[in-house]
């Protein structure tokens, strides 16, 4: 940021290249850069899995720096409320055996007074046709998709809009609800510009764009190109890190506004000035290295930190470089632990010690320092390339103590969650926790690396309740089933994950398509089965399609025929 004039046109920065070259490690640098030269920073990553968490992420830090959106922090607290007074009201009406279904018919029904139901408003039906009543934002409303008459499509709108009005308080909390992003990002580019007024940069750092851009890049466009949402304040920097190129049906037309930041592999002589720098001068050690590391960044510094003596040290050099490394640590307690929290998709010093033995119970700061474990706010993730060196190795040597290692950490989440439910369960129940549903999630990665075949079932039939609660939480849980599928080895689960991340990413407002994807590989029990079937109705039913709700529904009861939700969504779909 040093030296930047004030009216520096740009503004966007891509910093990619392949997993290992420093991508993360740059921006954390720059991140730091940027702090010394007193700006506000917020950096996000694939956690945040839509605008909404992105946002709430970069309001977060920044009141951790003395610099709170407050408005939008209010009006975001309002949309989960409202939100849930919704999800609640919708679930209510399905549940209640005595709810009138006439009462929500489509035009042309007969309502009880013997007329028929009002057309939908025009301001409905231009909405409709132009895709901007955004009914997938809310959990449980399946969004409007496919080839539907637009007169029907409004209909529906209106009747949705009817359900929330009566349930929320005033037309701004209906709004909010169904088009969260129209509500939300214009107060927090407004509280963005007071917090740039009082200081001389904000930078925004989003990591690992490669996981979340697909959901991010539209939001991040519509703010920084356009006026959309409201004016970008001229002092924000946006510093983007992943691995392809920016997607060009989103970026194609501001590509000049990019400053690209391609990272390669070191050169051989950038290599030779690394490992010099780290005391690594041996001819005979530092090719060893070289061949070892392919000179990935991240693999020449984590063999250099080992500071290895002699040829000697290396022994046979067709090993990993990761395996050479934990050779050269000649502490073997420390070697043990370096090992075991690989496991961890990310640690916390409670997670360090129930993955190490008891000798290395007081080592977490010494990991935390490690070349390749990225330490922020206290919470450790090990890099993707050394990561999955590790778990390869610890798979392939020793598959029994592979799978206690990964039952522990399993029943470390399990215990944590229990602690959860130990309190009061929100309204919603426990999957309205962010702290449970966090703990829930990481069992569920250690329990299909631990026995696959056996954990499967289970966490498909986990995913039906992550598509109950929301497009974000099943999105995650998809992505934690894909990479245990590929930390694992476990092809079955590969399998699910790919098919599953196809469905949810996409290009429609909901994940209808995951429930098909279930439902067409044979992974649900029966009573599973029945229930994806009464949400794919629910949702065919919401998008106005009654023929192919009525089949779901009668699907849903033909396998399980006391399904009461689903026996009553049917008798509400056929009397529309």
């Amino acid at each position: 940021m040093r030296g930047a004039p004030e009216d520096a046109a740009q503004f966007l920065f891509h910093i990619r290249g392949p997993a290992g070259v420093g991508k993360s490690t740059l921006a954390r640098r720059l991140e730091g850069m940027a702090r010394e030269e007193r700006a506000v920073t917020a950096y996000v990553d694939e956690a945040a899995t839509d605008a909404v968490e992105a946002m709430e992420a970069i309001s977060a830090q920044f009141a951790q720096q003395g610099a709170a959106l407050k408005g939008f922090d209010k009006l975001l607290a309002t949309y989960r409320q409202r939100r849930h007074e919704a999800d609640a009201g919708a679930a209510a009406l399905s549940a209640e055996p005595g709810a009138d279904p006439a009462s929500d018919r489509t035009p042309g029904a007969v309502r009880d007074g013997g007329g028929p139901a009002p057309s939908p408003s025009p301001s409905s039906m231009v909405a409709s046709q132009i895709g901007l009543v955004g009914l997938g934002m809310i959990p449980g409303v399946g969004a409007f998709t496919g080839a539907v008459d637009p007169g029907h499509l409004a209909a529906g709108a209106d009747r949705v809009k009817a359900l929330l009005s009566a349930r929320l308080r005033n037309h701004d909390d209906v709004q909010l609800v169904l088009s969260p992003l129209q509500s939300l990002v214009p107060v927090f580019l407004t509280e963005l510009a007071e917090v740039a007024r009082r200081h001389p940069w904000l930078v925004l750092f989003f990591d690992t764009y490669e996981r979340s851009g697909p959901q991010l890049d539209t939001w991040l466009r519509d703010i920084l190109v356009s006026d959309r949402y409201g004016e970008m304040p001229a002092n924000v920097l946006v510093v983007l890190a992943g691995q392809p190129r920016l997607a060009t049906r989103t970026w194609e037309d501001w590509l000049d506004l990019v400053t690209d930041w391609p990272l390669e592999v070191f050169t051989d002589a950038e290599a030779r000035q690394l490992l010099t720098a780290k005391g690594v001068t041996d001819e005979r050690v530092v090719d060893v290295i070289l061949t070892l590391s392919e000179r990935l960044p991240v693999l020449v510094s984590t063999l250099a930190e080992a500071r290895p003596a002699g040829v000697s040290d290396i022994g046979d050099p067709s090993g990993t470089a990761v395996e050479r490394f934990l050779k050269w640590e000649t502490d073997s307690v420390r070697r043990a632990a370096a090992l075991s929290c690989a496991l961890p998709q990310e640690l916390d010093e409670d997670v360090y010690r129930a993955a190490v033995d008891a000798e290395a119970s007081e080592l977490f700061a010494w990991l935390r320092a490690l070349p390749f474990v990225t330490d922020h706010a206290g919470h450790c993730r090990y890099h993707d390339v050394v990561r999955n060196a590790m778990l390869r190795l610890q798979r392939q040597q020793s598959p029994a103590r592979w799978q206690q290692q990964h039952t522990r950490l399993a029943d470390a989440f399990r215990d944590r969650r229990t602690q959860v439910e130990e309190g009061t369960p929100p309204p919603e129940g426990w999957w309205g926790d962010d702290r449970w549903r966090a703990a829930r999630l990481q069992e569920t990665y250690h329990r299909l690396c631990a026995d696959p075949r056996a954990a499967l079932p289970g966490a498909l039939r986990e995913l039906l309740d992550a598509y109950a609660h929301g497009g974000g939480t099943v999105r995650r849980w998809i992505q934690t089933l894909s990479r245990a599928g590929r930390d694992s080895g476990a092809p079955a689960i590969d399998s699910w994950g790919r098919r599953l991340l196809a469905a949810v990413e996409e290009e429609t407002h909901t994940a209808m398509g995951v429930l098909t994807v279930l439902l067409a590989n044979g992974g649900l029990d029966p009573q599973g089965r029945s229930l994806a079937h009464t949400l794919r109705g629910r949702d065919h039913r919401n998008a106005v399609r009654y023929d192919e709700a009525v089949e779901d529904y009668s699907q849903a009861i033909a396998l399980v025929p006391d399904a009461e939700r689903a026996r009553y969504g049917r008798g509400w779909t056929l009397s529309l």
